[in-house]
């Protein structure tokens, strides 16, 4: 699995996604008092397919993205960032091939966040991807 993350890592390096979230990139959980906009990434579920002789991996992967910008541009500039990047992609994976990297559903909410200076509303998008990879 770490051969995957490392290949979206550098996937989405340098990109105009990257650059719209500063950099702030988190697998699984953002540090305390992460400045906004960042994305969290992780995985939903990993299932094992065993076709023939090759092992191949079915995995939903969640993209959350979170603004506390009071406007929509911020965070709907970060999705088609994301999705312009991500969609049907290809990536370099060392032990492993890809066959498909696919936008899945989006789950949109507002919450409310404990930072350093208080309560924050923060939009929080939620993106899945399947992927499906097969071991070289």
């Amino acid at each position: 699995m770490n051969n995957l993350l490392s290949a979206i890592m550098t996937k989405l390096s340098g990109s105009a996604f990257y650059n719209d979230v500063g950099g702030r990139i988190y697998l699984d959980e953002a540090p305390e008092g992460a400045e906004f906009p960042y994305c969290v990434f992780s995985i939903v579920s990993d299932v094992p397919e065993y076709p023939s002789n090759k092992t191949m991996e079915d995995i939903i992967m969640q993209f959350s993205l979170f603004s506390a910008s009071q406007g929509a541009t911020e965070i709907t500039t970060m999705h088609k960032d994301l999705k312009a990047i991500l969609d049907d992609c290809s990536l370099s994976i060392t032990d492993s091939t890809l066959i498909y990297f696919i936008r899945g559903n989006l789950s949109t909410m507002v919450e409310e966040i404990t930072t350093q200076s208080g309560t924050a509303t923060v939009k929080h998008w939620s993106q899945d991807y399947s992927i499906m990879k097969v071991y070289s």
